[in-house]
């Protein structure tokens, strides 16, 4: 039975790897097409890149071999080997002469230059010397960097406010950064202050007021003052999501909430985070729901289940899919060979090798015709697959042209 679940995360897992929705503008003909940032989307053909807006004009033309998304109203673009940046009509800010870039950050962006690293504002002024082996983008104020093999933090003057005697950083996170020496971990402050010693073996940054630790093997929680909230007695745990967080011990999973109190007993088969308020957990092969109290909301009865997401779960019995609300009612009657989660008020739903789309009351919106389609709609448009032809469509079935 482990075997099965494991088998089942792992499908899960490569689902979920980049199954953040945006929004895309609605144009086909080209061979990929971005997400909107600061109104305007990466666009790529024949391995040129430019830009388009929402209505899928081309505002900068597909002259760039390389490209990244808007940030604080500038985008690096790259030609020839050598990248710049370019402001929202396509006119060069600062010429394209740096070997690497980052997209700006809190008004400055990394640049490389030979082997080294610096940072530039967005007139093109280089404002931290490009000395450094490794860097950063500034973020909460400061920006690691790393030079003869040491890692610290500087602040936009290029002062080094966390001196650089570390093995390892991370970027900072509410308000703390993992550090590491002797590979050993800890956390400092944005004065350089260590608050939490070098004592971890591993660490994670702090998410929702705590972050988890191990030490000889050990997982558990701590507070922003170092204190451990959840003991260090358990084989995993994972960050907080909705104020809860799974720890594992001896292959079964449960839950703590942020005042370290076990809301839910390991026991668990598998879990997954909450999300909207409630988490899918399994036992004995079963899948069901539990609440934020650790109570069981909808019985362990499925043979699977998806997190919620807009309101309603996919959920898997006797070979059929379908949809439930939190009350645990089949809003979507099991009646689907497949199905994928709901994005933008749709959910793909497969039955006799046919693909459709329904809404959340389970309207078929677009008719089961096509051999395959994506997981997701993305900016109103999905691509799709029929008679071996791909197409991108809308909402109501439009072929985009």
């Amino acid at each position: 039975m482990k075997s099965k679940l494991c088998l089942v995360v792992a499908l899960m897992l490569g689902v979920w790897q980049g199954a953040w929705a945006c929004e895309r503008p609605k144009v086909g003909g080209y061979d990929f097409v971005g997400c909107l940032s600061e109104g305007l989307a990466k666009v790529d053909k024949d391995g040129k890149q430019g830009f388009v807006d929402n209505t899928g004009k081309v505002v900068i033309p597909l002259q760039y071999d390389g490209a990244w998304n808007f940030s604080e109203g500038l985008a690096a673009v790259q030609k020839e080997n050598k990248w710049g940046f370019v402001d929202k009509t396509g006119k060069v800010i600062i010429p394209l002469q740096y070997d690497g870039i980052e997209s700006f950050s809190e008004g400055l962006a990394m640049v490389v230059k030979g082997y080294n690293n610096g940072f530039i504002d967005k007139t093109g002024n280089v404002v931290i010397p490009i000395q450094y082996n490794n860097a950063g983008t500034f973020r909460e104020g400061l920006a690691w960097v790393s030079k003869d093999g040491k890692d610290g933090f500087i602040d936009k003057t290029g002062k080094a406010v966390v001196p650089l005697h570390y093995d390892y950083v991370k970027d900072f996170s509410e308000g703390l950064a993992v550090v590491a020496k002797d590979d050993k971990y800890g956390f400092v402050d944005k004065t350089g202050k260590v608050i939490i010693t070098l004592q971890y073996d591993d660490i994670g940054n702090f998410n929702q007021g705590m972050a988890w630790v191990k030490k000889n093997n050990q997982y558990g929680f701590v507070d922003k003052t170092g204190k451990e909230i959840v003991p260090l007695q358990y084989d995993r745990a994972w960050n907080f999501r909705e104020g809860l967080a799974w720890v594992k011990k001896d292959g079964k999973y449960g839950f703590f909430n942020n005042t370290g109190k076990m809301i839910a007993t390991v026991r668990y088969d598998f879990v997954w985070n909450f999300s909207e308020g409630l988490a899918g957990v399994a036992m004995d092969g079963k899948w069901g729901f539990i609440d934020d109290t650790g109570k069981s909301v909808i019985a362990l009865q499925y043979d699977f289940v998806s997190s919620f997401n807009e309101g309603l779960a996919r959920v898997k019995k006797e070979g059929k899919w379908g949809f439930i609300d939190k009350t645990g009612k089949a809003v979507i009657p099991l009646q689907y060979d497949r199905a994928w989660n709901f994005s933008e008020g749709l959910a793909a739903v497969q039955k006799e090798n046919k693909w459709g789309f329904v809404d959340n009351t389970g309207k078929l919106i677009i008719p089961l015709q096509y051999d395959e389609v994506g997981t997701k709609f993305l900016g109103g448009m999905v691509k799709v697959e029929k008679d071996l032809e791909t197409l991108s469509i809308d909402k109501t079935g439009k072929i985009i042209k």
